[in-house]
């Protein structure tokens, strides 16, 4: 289960925050660019009437909008956790995170955040592909 936790301003914590105001801003935005996607994408499906399977398709931009709004509500970037990064500063300020064990459980993290993510995308297309048309 992924939890928030409250942590101190400015304060990289191994696997609870590895990103700052301007990273969580950028996740932010990445969120409503993938909801903006997926209801795009979803009214093209119905207007043309596609197959059921074909609204399966939303599940995409679905799970990059969820993805965004998990980093950003969990203050914790899953890209620069897989990479061994975390940015407490401006845009573009990564700074290597040097300790094994931090790393490890910086990646246990991100994969949480990747799978809640996809599960959430799937259900979505799902959802979306049993509507009745």
């Amino acid at each position: 289960m992924i939890q928030y936790v409250e942590t101190g301003a400015g304060e990289y914590q191994p696997g609870v925050c590895n990103i700052g105001p301007a990273e969580i801003r950028r996740r932010r935005q990445i969120g409503y660019l993938g909801l903006a996607a997926a209801g795009a994408l979803a009214a093209v499906l119905l207007l043309i009437d596609a197959p059921a399977w074909t609204r399966l398709a939303i599940a995409l931009p679905v799970a990059g909008a969820l993805s965004g709004f998990i980093q950003a509500r969990l203050r914790f970037c899953a890209g620069f956790a897989m990479s061994g990064l975390q940015n407490m500063g401006e845009l573009g300020d990564q700074v290597q995170v040097e300790d094994s064990a931090a790393r490890a459980v910086d990646r246990r993290k991100a994969m949480l955040i990747h799978g809640a993510s996809i599960v959430g995308g799937l259900a979505a297309g799902i959802a979306f592909a049993l509507l009745p048309m």
